[in-house]
């Protein structure tokens, strides 16, 4: 009796991995889809490179940078623009130690040391009112390093959305044609196609040595932001 039970238990254990076997050379149908969403936005945080250095008046005394840069920010502020958006990019003169500084300062008492700013404005005419007040002389360069707007991270959530039904949609379109339906979605994956950030140079050094800045006539190339959604689904009759 205890053979026969033997023998029937391995016949069923037989059955079991056979169907088991059986099932797992049947493939899965799915469908892959690319879904896509893509808008413009204008730059409402234009980030602009100042660079600041010492100079020389018509009777040879030196504008030191202690004086250059109290007076930029004194400006900066006057206009309303937070500390928080005044930041300092680096410096000019020297190799960012203060003892090598002092020691070239003795060695060449000429050394012009300067330092560049990067300043966030909210537009076009707020940068215009930026440039009037600016030091010519002391102004070496001034440029547009980049720019963003500061709903971004909603927008790219928005668009992701966006391309997730526009992906649902191609992936009923295209299973329609065999009679199919799509059932779950089985992977999703997300990258950022494109951003196009525009950086126009406005102005180079020594424009601003004789005449007072013009007045800025430039309109922003808008933002353009690219959301591709991948998604693989589940094919059913």
């Amino acid at each position: 009796m205890k053979k026969i039970l033997l023998a029937l238990s391995a016949s069923l254990c037989l059955l079991i991995s056979n169907a088991q076997n059986m099932n797992s050379t049947i493939k899965q149908r799915t469908i892959n889809v690319t879904g896509h969403a893509e808008t413009e936005i204008t730059p409402d945080e234009i980030y602009v490179q100042i660079e600041l250095r010492e100079y020389n008046k018509k009777n040879g005394e030196k504008v030191d940078i202690q004086t250059i840069i109290n007076q930029f920010l004194i400006e900066a502020k006057s206009m309303n623009i937070a500390d928080t958006d005044v930041v300092v990019q680096g410096y000019s003169g020297w190799d960012g130690n203060n003892w090598w500084y002092a020691k070239s300062k003795k060695k060449n008492p000429d050394l012009k040391a300067g330092v560049t700013y990067e300043v966030k404005v909210k537009s076009v005419d707020e940068m215009d009112k930026l440039v009037d007040k600016l030091d010519d002389q002391a102004t070496q360069n001034f440029y547009i390093s980049r720019t963003s707007n500061s709903n971004i991270d909603n927008i790219e959530k928005e668009l992701k959305l966006q391309a997730l039904l526009n992906a649902k949609q191609e992936a009923i379109y295209l299973s329609s044609a065999y009679g199919d339906h799509i059932g779950d979605a089985l992977t999703i994956s997300d990258y950022n196609e494109s951003s196009d950030y525009p950086r126009p140079m406005y102005k180079a050094a020594g424009l601003m040595a004789n005449d007072a800045a013009p007045a800025m006539n430039v309109d922003f190339k808008k933002i353009k932001i690219s959301m591709n959604i991948n998604v693989t689904f589940e094919l059913v009759k």
